[in-house]
């Protein structure tokens, strides 16, 4: 019979929804990955401090060489993601785990002068390999799971979390091991999303699908992206290579004239607009949590529990609630759960502020739930308002909050703690204050600051009234940084009025908005 040597369509649907579950777990496993470095690395950076006699600006130096390629990697590679092929760029990714992996456990045997190259050049590779796994999950995740966008890439952003909590018990677990041990962890998950990578078929980009050519990806991005992402991206750089002020400027007219010359479009402005509110997103986001564990210090000390409780707490509530998302997104859509989280996250912080004992974790609930859905949530947004945008649009949100948070974001969160200090010390104890105070310039302009060599030279009984009033006007600080979610806040109430008065929230239909039935590749895609 016909029916035993055909499969029907039923089956057909089966064996493809079971091809993109395997996929979609090994994407995951990526994310596990890269999620799994970052904390180990961070873990062990104060052991190789130690061992390697590396000064704080060198580990300052490796700890920065993790963190901005990764940002600028996601953007790069979604330019040339969909030409030279997923498989391609995951293999990539691999490679720079497993370098990463050898060349930090085999730093020792290069003896210290050695060492800071090294581990500065296992980071750099370490942050490419991660770039690049967000460079093709987000997209790859996006496509196959094209009606049900936002609700996958929640799930599939369990991962970060997922990871922050496993390596993070591991490490803690392992407590005074050798730090090689430690770095070694990234061996497992990488080892498997590796294998299950292995000669796997890869499906074809929605906007590439569509007949989008390349030059239409570019112009949905447009010169309005650009202006944001372009000049970001420069001040990292310009940072990193000591380039001065002027120069970075001349780069970034350049880089912008020649963009426009060959796009002449202005972009989309729903994207651009999703682009500006990213930047307080990633801030509320990574970079309180990466202050998060210094301001909680001394009050976890009180209640015996360890300094990183908070993060990890925090994390695990995230990590539960993304592989829910599905049903809270059906119910009060992308932008009405991304309002909800802005206000939560608000109240979450500013009651953080507040507390002090163990309220500090039933208070970091509220702020653990309100985080939880933001970064996967806008990438939905992005993936279902601007798809002609395809990888590019999709990831550049991400890598522009990314870059926004450690050029801007984690300097004017430090900026908000010693404004804080000086003002209530200046309250309180203004005659210390004035011994101690000393003005500094950064991205802020000019600012007051407790300058810890000047504390050192106090007597012990000053010295503790400095730190006591320094540690307290730091926890208050957290209240300052809720004004991030209520400009996010705002800026969702606003989207969600523009989309009622448009007959409400909808995906856009690429095919429909290209007026295509099944769309053509385009030539060099």
């Amino acid at each position: 019979m016909a029916e035993s040597n055909s499969i029907s369509t039923g089956d057909q649907q089966g064996i493809t929804e079971a091809k993109n579950k395997f996929l979609f777990v090994a994407c995951f496993v990526a994310l596990i990955a890269t999620s799994s470095a970052f904390v180990t690395r961070f873990a062990v950076l104060p052991e190789w401090g130690r061992q390697f006699d590396l000064t704080a600006t060198q580990m300052g130096e490796i700890g920065g060489a993790g963190v901005w390629p990764f940002a600028i990697s996601i953007i790069l590679f979604s330019l040339v993601v969909d030409r030279i092929g997923y498989g391609t760029a995951m293999a990539f990714a691999f490679l720079c785990h497993i370098t990463y992996g050898l060349l930090a456990v085999l730093a020792p045997a290069a003896g210290p002068e050695k060492a800071y190259s090294i581990l500065y050049l296992a980071s750099f590779i370490l942050a490419l390999g991660n770039g690049t796994v967000e460079a093709v999950i987000n997209p790859v995740v996006a496509t196959m799971f094209s009606r049900e966008k936002t609700k996958w890439l929640n799930i599939l952003h369990a991962g970060w979390p997922a990871g922050l909590v496993g390596a993070g018990f591991v490490t803690m677990a392992m407590g005074g091991a050798d730090w090689r041990l430690k770095v070694g962890v990234i061996f497992l998950p990488a080892l498997i999303y590796g294998i299950m990578m292995l000669r796997q078929k890869w499906p074809v980009q929605e906007r590439v699908a569509a007949g989008v050519s390349y030059m239409g990806m570019l112009q949905e991005f447009g010169i309005l992206a650009a202006i944001l992402v372009v000049p970001i991206i420069m001040r990292q750089i310009a940072t990193v290579f000591h380039l001065s002020v002027p120069a970075e400027v001349v780069i970034d007219l350049v880089l912008l004239v020649a963009f426009g010359a060959v796009v002449r479009s202005a972009g989309s402005v729903m994207l651009f607009a999703l682009m500006l509110v990213m930047m307080p997103l990633a801030t509320t986001e990574i970079g309180t949590d990466g202050w998060i564990t210094t301001l909680m210090e001394k009050a976890m000390e009180q209640i015996h529990l360890p300094a990183v409780t908070v993060l990890v707490y925090t994390s695990l509530i995230m990590m539960v609630l993304r592989f829910c998302a599905g049903p809270i997104i059906h119910r009060l859509k992308p932008l009405g759960l991304l309002a909800a989280s802005a206000a939560i996250a608000a109240v979450g912080l500013f009651l953080l502020s507040k507390s002090v004992g163990i309220s500090i974790l039933v208070v970091a609930t509220l702020y653990g739930l309100g985080k939880t859905f933001f970064w996967p949530t806008m990438l939905g947004v992005v993936s279902e308002q601007c798809p002609r945008g395809g990888a590019l649009t999709l990831n550049a949100v991400g890598g522009v909050g990314m870059l926004a948070v450690g050029v801007l974001g984690m300097p004017f969160i430090g900026w908000l703690q010693d404004s804080a200090s000086t003002r209530q010390l200046q309250q309180e104890q203004p005659t210390i204050s004035a011994q101690v105070q000393v003005d500094k310039t950064g991205i802020v302009g000019r600012y007051s600051a407790v300058d810890p060599e000047k504390a050192k030279a106090l007597s012990p009984v000053d010295q503790d009234i400095v730190n006591a009033i320094t540690e307290k006007a730091k926890h208050g600080a957290l209240a300052y940084m809720a004004v991030f979610p209520c400009i996010m806040l705002v800026t969702y109430l606003l989207l969600i009025a523009y989309f009622t008065s448009k007959g409400g929230y909808k995906p856009v239909d690429l095919l429909e908005q290209v007026g295509q039935p099944g769309g053509e590749t385009p030539a060099g895609e």
